[in-house]
């Protein structure tokens, strides 16, 4: 169990569905960063807008939004932060990564299915992974959102998404919220949503409190279990009124 090597993954996109920044960690189940990848990639940065939503005010994915994430991955191509590289030398990094350990390093990420997409779409390969990965946002949510504890936490730090107009409302699983509780650290700021920063500082903690703290084994984290379903997570089914 000890053995187990991860290939955690994290994208941000353009407004076309592309990968504009690529972040990638290869970890035990420890946390110890064994190799990693942090590359604005060339096929599409600059070629193509970052993702915006030009009905959101006054967020980070508003229009005025846009204008500071990109001036800040310049700032980070500047200061070493960031590297510019190609689909091709992406995919040469992650070669690579397979050749170096015996076993395929386990892929995941936090909300998988969205980033094997956008990685298809850019033609990051990532099928070398294929019977080796699991979504970690599935396996958190399962192991600890239905919990009293995680539950109190929630209720402790408001972590309610808004209602919708049909009248469902959501307690939040996402990376921000998790991260903050297994590291028991209701303080942590929001994510930048930049890939490799989210990637090791809060979806490596998930993963690494769930293989290592939780002992949860490669069967565990491989078994295909339920996936993410909002409807699981009805505020209405989880907080009773006394």
């Amino acid at each position: 169990m000890g053995k187990s090597i991860f290939l955690l993954i994290d994208t941000e996109t353009t407004i076309h569905d592309h990968v504009a920044d690529f972040g990638a960690i290869v970890c035990d189940r420890k946390g110890n960063i064994l190799r990693e990848c942090r590359a604005l990639v060339s096929d599409f940065w600059e070629k193509e807008k970052l993702f915006y939503d030009v009905s959101a005010k006054d967020t980070i994915w508003s229009q005025k939004g846009l204008e500071r994430r990109t001036n800040n991955y310049y700032e980070m191509l500047e200061n070493g932060q960031r590297s510019l590289h190609s689909v091709n030398a992406i995919n040469n990094w992650l070669m690579k990564v397979v050749a170096a350990y015996k076993n395929i390093p386990i892929l995941t990420a936090y909300n998988l299915p969205f980033d094997l997409d956008k990685c298809k779409k850019s033609g990051i390969l990532l099928e070398a992974f294929e019977n080796r990965k699991f979504c970690l946002w599935n396996a958190a949510a399962n192991h600890y959102a239905h919990t009293r504890e995680f539950r109190t936490f929630v209720l402790q730090g408001h972590h309610f998404n808004a209602p919708t107009k049909f009248g469902n409302m959501t307690y939040k699983t996402n990376a921000e919220v998790m991260a903050r509780y297994v590291k028991n650290d209701p303080s942590m700021e929001d994510e930048p949503h930049t890939a490799f920063e989210d990637a090791k500082y809060y979806e490596l903690p998930i993963l690494t409190h769930l293989a290592d703290e939780c002992r949860l084994t490669e069967k565990d984290l491989l078994r295909k279990g339920k996936g993410y379903n909002w409807r699981d997570y009805q505020v209405r089914d989880h907080f009773k009124a006394k």
